[in-house]
């Protein structure tokens, strides 16, 4: 049986890494840690554009248990704690579990920067203004 979805239509050329950026994503939504997106007002002197920012509750995890790369159009944010042998809990209730969140970018956004404050890991993202390009193509006659 052959799957039909959206990206198999003919005026959709070239978006098979999308569909498959689009299933990845679906498959591996498990809600940790809690994130926020928020759009970043800049002052209208400033000149600078809007940008985004994703913040995750990520209490627990120091700045040497998390990672944040961007990997072609998908920023990963990894966290992984590591397991002290030295404690003798009486009760558990915070566990320290590894986690790994996929966010994908559009064409051209960028991270500016990363900052790990009270808990909270912030991932601001800007998107410079693309240069506009006209290219013509030539046609050529057949003799």
């Amino acid at each position: 049986m052959t799957r039909i979805t959206p990206f198999t239509s003919p005026l959709l050329l070239g978006f098979d890494a999308m569909e498959k950026t689009l299933e990845r994503i679906a498959k591996g939504n498990d809600g940790y840690p809690p994130y926020n997106i928020e759009r970043v007002r800049r002052d209208d002197t400033s000149g600078e554009p809007d940008s985004l920012r994703i913040t995750l509750a990520v209490a627990g995890f120091s700045e040497d248990d998390l990672d944040v790369t961007t990997e072609e159009n998908q920023l990963i944010i990894r966290g992984r704690q590591t397991e002290t042998g030295e404690r003798d809990y009486l009760h558990r209730g915070i566990a320290a579990r590894q986690f790994q969140r996929m966010f994908v970018l559009a064409e051209g956004m960028q991270v500016s920067k990363a900052q790990l404050k009270n808990g909270l890991l912030s991932v601001d993202l800007i998107r410079p203004e693309p240069v506009r390009m006209v290219k013509k193509i030539n046609i050529l006659v057949a003799e």
